[in-house]
């Protein structure tokens, strides 16, 4: 997926929530820009997630973000690579050692945009994110990294909890549940 099918998509995209609506046109903007996959793109730029989901989709793999402290659906920075569904599929595999993620869903799944506090070393900025549901088999061993304090499987009924009820998440949750 170049950057010519996600402004496609994102043209296309008929988002079920208005908070996606607004996102859309951002997304768009972001994307006249050449450096809109680099990380040091200010103010923001496009990152790649997915809801990794089991079999049965009563379950949910979350990753407990070092640097955020904070239950996230796992993904990253493109750091130039414009295949974004290549990104989301890359970080899931470097941040959960599942070495065998399945896209469930043909086209974006969501898609947010979200603030990202400022670091000593790189001021506050936003993360676009473009988000793919992938199915995993949550029977087989994870890999925690540095990137992560802990990994888990959650009921979709935890997830509200966990995540303290972030609205980012929740939405795909509600999206999950209506397919």
């Amino acid at each position: 997926m170049n950057r010519n099918e996600l402004v496609n998509l994102l043209t296309k995209y008929s988002p079920v929530e208005t908070s996606e609506i607004r996102f859309s046109k951002d997304f768009l903007e972001l994307l006249k820009h050449p450096d809109a996959y680099q990380r040091y793109h200010l103010p923001g730029h496009l990152t790649g997630s997915a809801l990794i989901v089991d079999k049965s989709h009563e379950y949910i793999l979350l990753t407990h973000h070092a640097k955020l402290n904070k239950w996230l659906q796992p993904g990253g920075h493109a750091d130039g690579d414009v295949n974004i569904m290549r990104v989301a599929l890359r970080e899931v595999v470097e941040e959960t050692g599942i070495t065998d993620p399945k896209v469930i869903y043909q086209g974006l799944f969501d898609i947010d945009v979200h603030r990202i506090p400022g670091k000593k070393d790189f001021p506050q900025h936003d993360h676009y994110d473009v988000r793919f549901l992938i199915e995993a088999d949550k029977t087989l061993p994870l890999t925690i990294t540095e990137e992560s304090h802990e990994l888990a499987w959650k009921s979709v009924s935890e997830v509200e909890v966990i995540t303290e009820r972030n609205e980012s998440i929740m939405r795909m949750v509600r999206k999950l549940n209506t397919l």
